[in-house]
């Protein structure tokens, strides 16, 4: 039993009864009614129990966007329900009334909306439903809680969609109008036409040029059907936030344009979610179900306060995949990780699988480079800041060196940079 304001009330007055008949007898008197008020007026109030609660609305949303999900309230006793309902939520999900209030006759239903407006990818899920039921005195009141599941699955914002539509003019430029026009390893033959100045040779086509009694070359398309493995590295490092966001966030929505538009171009994509072990992962996903699945199980992912296993992750990246693909690593230039962990492995990767490296370059790094303040301060940032340029420097130069394509670019452009070099592996033929 709970009591209400109304109670506080009550025993107020009783005290300027006591002021005014000053007695012990009084006192026990005044004690004894608001007791017995307050005990009918509870059992006077709609039972908790009674109450029948059905839950529907959105089950996903976009990180950023605004969902409502809907309570029903059944009321199934014979009373009037006069009651204050508290719908709880995780605090990331930002839900909102955090209380409503009903007036609900017996027998009747009501239809109560939270809206959520979430903080975090991942899975919202509600805590408890709490209903305090007042008797028809307001005096005192009935408190009792329901368990009610639900879950609303925030997934990844996705903004770098916007560089879609340009990264598609470039492949069908790439695919179609402007076909490539060399031979070599990495494209497939697309047609025959004349000859003209400027050619290479090397394409030209003797048994076709004796048929037709003049001289005309083979042309070569991007190939298809080719295989990407999205690996984005889930250790302690892409926790680390780079502007707004941590560092995991922006590999997802680089590694979603990417998916965007390799499967447009007609290749496989698959992805895995890797630190110490396999946290997630999706295989064989046909086109149409492709988006729809990697974003589902990456608004599930969360950085892993663990170190990467560079061997281990180099290990389960050849057993997944057998025949020659570009691996698309997502994971920081940091020099521990990558020494100790990543390169001593990463001659088994190189020599059977185009590998392609994508960090984020943290923007505040060359601001604090370019400090003109002349204090003391400003000079320490300014010979931090030298040093982490030179160290990023030296890694991606012994990455290339092993044969290790490498992306470097802060977060707003960071995105963008990743599905051009795929591009331009694409039109080099190198997939």
């Amino acid at each position: 039993m709970a009591l209400t304001g109304r109670a506080a009330l009550l025993a107020l007055l009783g005290v300027l009864v006591v002021f005014l008949v000053p007695s012990g007898w009084t006192i026990l008197a005044l004690l004894l009614l608001l007791v017995v008020v307050a005990v009918v007026d509870a059992l006077l109030a709609a039972p908790v129990s009674s109450l029948r609660l059905v839950r529907s609305g959105a089950t996903a949303c976009r990180l950023g966007e605004q969902v409502e999900v809907d309570l029903a309230v059944t009321n199934l006793s014979s009373r009037r329900l006069r009651a204050v309902l508290r719908d709880a939520w995780v605090p990331s999900a930002g839900a909102s009334p955090r209380t409503h209030r009903l007036d609900v006759p017996a027998g009747e239903r009501r239809l109560l909306t939270t809206v959520l407006r979430p903080t975090r990818r991942g899975d919202r899920l509600p805590d408890r439903i709490t209903v305090r039921s007042t008797g028809p005195l307001g005096v005192a009141a009935r408190q009792g809680r329901h368990e009610l599941p639900w879950r609303v699955r925030v997934q990844p914002p996705f903004t770098s969609r916007k560089h879609l539509p340009e990264r598609l003019s470039r492949l069908r430029q790439l695919d179609g109008a402007v076909a490539l026009r060399a031979r070599g390893q990495g494209t497939e033959f697309d047609s025959l036409r004349e000859y003209v100045e400027g050619d290479d040779v090397r394409a030209i086509d003797w048994r076709a040029t004796a048929r037709r009694q003049e001289v005309v070359v083979r042309t070569w398309r991007p190939e298809r059907d080719r295989t990407l493995l999205l690996v984005v590295d889930t250790s302690r490092t892409s926790a680390g936030r780079v502007g707004d966001v941590p560092r995991l966030d922006a590999y997802l929505d680089a590694a979603l344009l990417l998916c965007a538009l390799a499967s447009r171009a007609g290749d496989r994509v698959d992805l895995l979610a890797f630190d110490r072990r396999p946290r997630a992962a999706v295989e064989g996903a046909r086109r149409g179900d492709l988006l729809p699945r990697m974003v589902d199980v990456m608004a599930g992912l969360e950085p892993a306060l663990v170190e990467s296993d560079g061997r281990r992750l180099v290990s389960e990246v050849l057993q997944r995949t057998r025949r020659r693909s570009l691996v698309v690593l997502f994971t920081s230039l940091d020099t521990a990780p990558l020494e100790e962990g990543l390169l001593p492995a990463l001659g088994s990767l190189t020599s059977r699988h185009t590998v392609l490296l994508a960090a984020v370059a943290d923007p505040r790094v060359e601001q604090m480079a370019a400090d003109t303040s002349g204090t003391v301060e400003g000079a320490y940032d300014v010979a931090s800041a030298e040093r982490a340029r030179t160290e990023r420097q030296r890694l991606t130069a012994v990455l290339r060196r092993r044969g290790v394509e490498v992306v470097d670019a802060p977060p707003e452009s960071f995105a963008p940079a990743v599905s051009d070099a795929y591009l331009s592996l694409k039109a080099a033929g190198r997939l």
